[in-house]
């Protein structure tokens, strides 16, 4: 059995992959000695600051529109607490355990950096957490992207002292003292600053647009291959995919990437070839056609979304936040915008990609359009509906990823006595964005279903190396065309194949270097 891997959080920071590795795949965690130093180093700064007569902002003082009260030294303990008790107010379902271990990383991240103020054993017991298997319930609501995924971040803190609610290595929600002590983790009594250190960052929702990134640039190339395998289906040409007709003609690096996928997945197709000649149609329909167009432009969306992630990625956000001079300052960097933008991009991508590949779908099912297959691919139409509520099925996905569409962040509802007048609501476009993710590979699984059907119902023509390939590896769980059966289970069957990257690992021989 392979070991989980290894992160090491340096001053440096971290990066998307070792992200993902936290998040997904159990990564444990170290931290350098540098890291310990420089907290340690800060650290003494912000003690003796607590100790002075003048009131600094996060260290004694109230927060946010309490900000003006300077609080006594004795009452500081309770301040921490107090903030993290009262801002832990996420209401709804608990999101998902990979999306806590991101934020809870990245939150790490940050306090690695020396910028914020706290103790080494700040940190130090939230690396414990991650690598004891202990997820803090974090809950659906309570985020405005602004002040940064302040409930989120508060529910986590919560864990560090002791206190709220989690679960452990397998799921299961036990009380959080009884977790601590099996993990043989002391909490912590948070000191000045650790508190608003714990919780003013993007971390929710850039963990989120990490894992986003991760599962779309594996999409993309999956809605090539399921393109591919429409356009063998529909008798359709590759002629359209050369690279002389993309590039050099228009320079969208997505959709030349797209266009060599498919012009790959397709070379030396038997479907394809058999109508080089003689076919009287002059073009395909825009679905099978202009499939590199779109899917390129969301190819070139995650780039730039990509971009945006890695310089979030390289930030150290709190506020107060301590800079290289020891001067500790108030700042606006928390503010989610950046994010909520382009994780709003996505969507809009996501639901076009999507609304193209039903297109391509029902194209197959319709014999007034389809060259010749049976109506909705069934095996005796009329008695059979073969795969017409698939069909349904994906287009009611197509709908709701249209309605995720609508931009969470052109939205802002104020907060906090109006001192927090305008807030990015990126939570709310990360929380979305993941529906809408999860919705595609459904809609994609259906058209490399139905499209396998298609291509076995052109036999004996048979399909490219890579079409068929995938098409193999969809047949050890689903059968091939036949009389009417239980539809779910298959649809599920393909999806979880997606969804667990085998498709995408058959791909990847086939994909053009």
């Amino acid at each position: 059995m392979a070991s989980a891997p290894q992160v090491t959080l340096g001053l440096s920071g971290a990066s998307a992959d070792d992200v993902i590795a936290v998040a997904r795949h159990e990564a444990q965690i170290s931290i350098s000695t540098q890291v310990l130093e420089e907290l340690a180093s800060v650290r003494a700064h912000i003690d003796a600051l607590a100790s002075a007569d003048t009131p600094v902002y996060g260290i004694s003082t109230g927060f946010g529109a309490l900000a003006t009260r300077h609080i006594a030294p004795e009452d500081r303990a309770k301040l921490q607490r107090s903030l993290i008790r009262s801002h832990a107010a996420g209401m709804g379902e608990p999101v998902e355990r990979e999306v806590v271990r991101a934020l809870m990383f990245l939150r790490a991240k940050t306090l690695a950096s020396g910028r914020t103020g706290v103790r080494p054993v700040v940190l130090e017991t939230m690396v414990a957490l991650l690598n004891a298997g202990i997820t803090p319930v974090v809950r659906e609501y309570g985020s405005l992207g602004c002040s940064g995924d302040l409930a989120p971040l508060s529910h986590c803190a919560l864990v560090l002292m002791g206190e709220g609610e989690a679960t452990d290595r397998h799921g299961v929600q036990r009380p959080v003292p009884e977790l601590l002590a099996e993990a043989g983790i002391a909490p912590v009594e948070l000191a000045e600053k650790e508190g608003l250190a714990l919780v003013n960052g993007t971390d929710g929702m850039l963990g989120q647009l990490l894992m986003a990134l991760a599962d779309l640039e594996e999409l993309a190339d999956i809605a090539d291959a399921t393109a591919a395998m429409s356009v063998e289906a529909q008798m359709g040409t590759a002629q359209v995919f050369r690279p002389e007709l993309h590039e050099p003609l228009r320079p969208h690096p997505g959709q030349g990437r797209s266009a060599a996928n498919m012009y790959a997945f397709l070379a030396e197709s038997p479907i394809v070839n058999s109508h080089r000649e003689g076919d009287g149609r002059v073009q395909d329909a825009y679905s099978l056609r202009c499939s590199p167009q779109v899917t390129g432009a969301v190819r070139d969306t995650i780039a730039h979304a990509r971009l945006v992630a890695t310089r979030e990625l390289a930030a150290a956000i709190d506020n107060p936040v301590v800079l290289p001079s020891g001067e500790v300052t108030s700042n606006g960097n928390f503010h989610g915008a950046p994010v909520a933008y382009v994780l709003d991009f996505l969507a809009i991508a996501v639901a076009d990609l999507g609304s193209i590949a039903e297109r391509r779908t029902d194209r197959m099912l319709d014999p007034a359009r389809s060259r010749d297959l049976p109506a909705f691919l069934a095996d005796d139409p009329g008695v059979d509906s073969g795969m017409m509520i698939a069909q349904y099925t994906q287009a009611g996905l197509v709908a709701e990823n249209k309605r995720l569409a609508v931009p969470a962040s052109v939205d802002s509802i104020p907060s906090s006595a109006m001192q927090e007048d305008h807030v990015s609501l990126g939570w709310h476009a990360a929380r979305k964005l993941r529906t809408s993710v999860a919705n595609l590979r459904r809609i994609l699984a259906i058209e490399m279903l139905i499209a396998s059907r298609a291509l076995d119902l052109r036999a004996p023509l048979q399909p490219g190396a890579a079409t068929g390939a995938v098409l193999e590896l969809l047949r050890t769980k689903v059968a091939g065309p036949g009389e009417d059966r239980f539809l779910s289970a298959e649809l599920e069957a393909a999806y979880e194949l997606l969804a667990s990257g085998q498709v995408h690992r058959v791909l990847e021989e086939h994909l053009p270097a």
